[in-house]
């Protein structure tokens, strides 16, 4: 089996949400001085490469520790979504091709940009098309950009229909056309995205992994 790293690293001073609190990672004790060596972390629940729970944009909607850990792993489905312009709407017609009961990701190539205010211009899902994703029975939806709604946001039109359906939402991720690739070439992917277990949280950090079989399809 073969693990592509689908994570950004965690960085003091990395880029972050507008609004969202800094990154700051720095050491609290060190070998030389402690015996040992432990950082402190100050960074929010949406660092990096996250998982927003339902409960991320509203009161009442499930944690992210009152959904099923299969939320956060399964086969995944891959959308090519490369070559868009900034800002571009994607809409339903762009997942007709989606199969039901997977674990979508949306690969738009714009983790090119992490970093430099280009990443802002993001490609975003259309209400239509998180509607459409929802009635194929996704429950997690991935992209390889800062949202699924353009940023900055104010109504959250995809954020709303896909955690009102009770659906992770999984942002901020990488080296996705490698997994396309692998996908073209007839690979089944499976993708596990587990987050850190911190009860009653809108979201969390996660070490994204895809796996892909050595063997050829």
């Amino acid at each position: 089996m073969r693990l592509i790293d689908l994570s950004v690293p965690l960085r003091t001073g990395m880029p972050v949400y507008p609004g969202d609190p800094q990154v700051d990672i720095r050491p609290a004790l060190t070998a030389a001085e402690d015996r040992v060596n432990v950082l402190h972390l100050r960074l929010g629940s949406q660092s990096g490469t996250h998982v927003d729970a339902p409960s991320h944009i509203e009161d009442g909607l499930p944690a992210l520790d009152q959904l099923p850990l299969d939320r956060f792993d399964g086969p995944a489905h891959v959308v090519d979504l490369r070559g868009l312009p900034p800002r571009a709407a994607v809409g339903a017609d762009l997942l007709a091709d989606v199969p039901e009961d997977r674990i979508v990701l949306l690969a738009t190539c714009w983790s090119a940009h992490w970093g430099t205010d280009a990443y802002h211009d993001h490609p975003y899902l259309t209400r239509e098309a998180a509607e459409l994703l929802v009635a194929r029975g996704v429950r997690t939806v991935g992209i390889d950009a800062l949202s699924v709604d353009p940023t900055p946001g104010e109504t959250l039109p995809a954020h709303r229909v896909l955690c009102g359906a009770g659906a992770v939402i999984a942002e901020n991720f990488t080296n996705l056309t490698e997994v396309l690739d692998a996908q073209r070439a007839g690979h089944a992917v499976h993708v596990s995205l587990f987050p850190l277990h911190l009860p009653g949280a809108d979201g969390a950090p996660v070490r994204a992994v895809a796996r892909i079989p050595e063997q050829q399809p």
